[in-house]
């Protein structure tokens, strides 16, 4: 199989290769951002610099440079650096590209580095019939993926690789990026100049992706005629808004953003931050997220982080997920807001979790404790010695001090009200009706 790079540096197709894949980097001093990954002290620049690389698995998001680390890799090492692509590539191809590998290294001693683009998408079997070649280091593997290989890549290749993860770029990183691009004769060579408004517009377009940001520049620079390196040529933020009019934000349904964009979403409601809260949930509907376990999310939080200080919040979660269910997008986003922002602004109170969990940690640690013989059902012969139990509607405040808990346990044990909203209200007259009731 060719190597990955080899074509792709003949000058016929990098006159017409896009602009990320012309500006990117040919050393590790040229790659943009990911000092906790390759930084001087990194182990994964060690060992590509003295070309004694172990298997290895890049995890990141889009354009964070996992592939441009490869490239490195590929014009660095003595060994040969030879691809399969996880989308189109089979188990026979895996198998191909190992018995070669073991052919170069006993017939030359020459190592071979096995770089595999979207390592998440090959299947169990795809991943089995790796691991042999890779324990045995037949083959030193290169996986990269924007799936978290914690997850998507069979625990037992983890084991033999180690996981280097890379972050999202900074706007200052992008920045870099962009000028880069306008000045280095790989790029623009100076043809282009952006204004300020511009730049800061790929720079947010971008939300982090190095290699989107790059895109975005060539498509504007596109729309304009090129100057010289004496007259460039202005791009405006106008040129830019036209040739990507639309940001995506990353967002994956089912996986680890799906999990972090809920997660903030939640904590937002708790923390009383409306304003939050309707990012977060804004994040969601234009990821495409399934209304109903929005509205799922919030129908437990209603009890979760609001309970009894204001009972009417478990009856407003259910209406959303009543309305996700039955109206959907795209009318529905205005009854998750409403929600949302109700949730948001309710007294919070958690006693209501709180007292069912101490409950339950209770009833499977304690000891087994009795139902009060007052409190037992009378249906049953020897009922008439159970002793009295005092019916509260007989008394003027339909209160009557009675014991209701197993013995062992006081009250309060398990229920402990916050001191806001309805509940707090309520357990102040409750404690004011028993004063009452037993004078």
């Amino acid at each position: 199989m060719e190597n990955l790079f080899s074509e792709i540096e003949t000058q016929a197709k990098n006159s017409v290769a896009p602009l990320a894949v012309r500006m990117r980097p040919r050393t590790l001093d040229e790659l943009v951002g990911q000092a906790q990954a390759v930084g001087p002290e990194s182990w994964l620049r060690q060992a590509i610099e003295n070309d004694n690389l172990s298997s290895v698995i890049l995890f990141g998001p889009a354009g964070t440079g996992k592939t441009s680390i490869a490239r490195v890799i590929a014009h660095s090492t003595k060994a040969a650096f030879v691809e399969v692509s996880a989308i189109g590539g089979t188990v026979s191809d895996l198998r191909r590209e190992i018995k070669e590998a073991q052919s170069r290294l006993v017939s030359r001693g020459q190592r071979t580095i096995l770089f595999i683009d979207e390592i998440h998408r090959f299947n169990r079997s795809q991943q089995d019939a790796l691991l042999h070649a890779v324990e045995d280091r037949v083959v030193i593997m290169v996986g990269a993926t924007t799936e978290n290989p914690f997850f998507e890549v069979n625990s037992a290749l983890i084991s033999r690789s180690r996981v280097v993860e890379l972050k999202s770029l900074s706007d200052e990183e992008v920045g870099l990026l962009v000028d880069r691009a306008l000045e280095d004769e790989r790029g623009f060579g100076g043809r282009y100049a952006l204004t300020d408004q511009a730049r800061d517009a790929i720079i947010m377009l971008a939300g982090g992706d190095g290699r989107g940001s790059l895109t975005t520049l060539e498509l504007a620079c596109a729309l304009v005629e090129p100057g010289t390196p004496d007259d460039p040529a202005l791009v405006s933020e106008d040129d830019v808004r036209k040739a990507t009019p639309y940001r995506t934000l990353a967002y994956d349904k089912k996986k680890d953003m799906h999990y972090d964009v809920i997660s903030a979403f939640i904590k937002s409601m708790r923390g009383s931050d409306p304003d939050a809260a309707l990012y977060w949930l804004a994040r969601m509907i234009d990821g495409g997220e399934d209304p109903k376990f929005i509205a799922r999310r919030m129908f437990i939080a209603a009890s979760e982080d609001v309970g009894n200080a204001d009972p009417q919040a478990i009856l407003v979660a259910e209406a959303a997920f009543r309305a996700a269910e039955v109206i959907g997008y795209p009318e529905c986003r205005i009854n998750l807001a409403q929600a949302a922002i109700y949730l948001s602004l309710a007294p919070k109170s958690n006693a209501a979790e709180a007292g069912i969990d101490a409950a339950l940690a209770e009833v499977r640690r304690g000891p087994m404790r009795e139902v009060p013989a007052h409190l037992r059902d009378r249906h049953r012969p020897g009922s008439e010695n159970y002793g009295e139990y005092k019916y509260p509607h007989d008394y003027p405040a339909g209160w009557v001090e009675q014991q209701y808990l197993p013995d062992g346990l006081e009250r309060g044990c398990f229920f402990n009200p916050s001191e806001r909203g309805w509940e707090a209200y309520r357990m102040e007259a409750t404690v004011r009706d028993r004063m009452e009731g037993g004078a």
